[in-house]
């Protein structure tokens, strides 16, 4: 089954549906849900399938569902807004438009993992559908410093191509072995990984 998609007023065709991680959400029964995870599976003859984890927009809660590639869901066309991330206090994020300096209060939810990545002055985006928001992301590439590392031993060939460190937001991420403790490093906020020094 063929799907229309529609982006800044452009219109495509695709064969699949094609489910990502960022920021799509989908209408269903008038409940909204946020696409928090994706993945696709074909197993033996039968034809492919894609599982995701959607969260409600509303409440929070989360499900598991399963599409085949041929279902034709609706797509929530959204408008995105800039803002300044400012705060947070409990599960709250206050933000900053930067244009007036109106501040926003929206739940920390919203972000979903990407909440860790939350650094005064970021350039954040908030999705509204409505009028009200459905989702926020922050930029795909973020500057973290390595709190704890292992050191680099030279010359033990059984040592691993990659080690685990911590950051200063409190993930743990791995990164090659010559990455150490003090160091700036450009992490992937879609995936958690270790992108390049800073």
């Amino acid at each position: 089954m063929y799907v229309l998609i529609r982006t800044n007023n452009l219109y495509f065709i695709f064969m699949y549906v094609l489910i990502r991680t960022s920021n799509l959400s989908f209408l269903n029964l008038l409940v909204f849900w946020q696409v928090i995870k994706a993945q696709h599976s074909h197993q033996g003859r039968g034809g492919a399938t894609i599982q995701v984890e959607l969260r409600d927009v509303d409440t929070g809660n989360k499900i598991t569902e399963r599409f085949r590639t041929d279902e034709a869901l609706e797509r929530v066309f959204v408008e995105e807004k800039s803002f300044t991330y400012l705060y947070q206090e409990g599960g709250t994020v206050t933000l900053m438009e930067p244009e007036t300096f109106e501040q926003l209060e929206v739940s920390k939810e919203l972000f979903g993992k990407a909440a860790a990545y939350l650094k005064d002055e970021m350039k954040v985006t908030l999705q509204y559908f409505d009028g009200r928001p459905m989702s926020a992301s922050v930029p795909p590439r973020v500057t973290c410093t390595v709190v704890e590392a292992q050191p680099h031993t030279k010359g033990i060939t059984a040592q691993p191509q990659y080690k685990r460190v911590l950051l200063d937001n409190g993930l743990t991420v791995l990164v090659p072995p010559f990455v150490e403790a003090g160091e700036n490093i450009v992490v992937s906020t879609a995936d958690d990984s270790y992108m390049t020094r800073a």
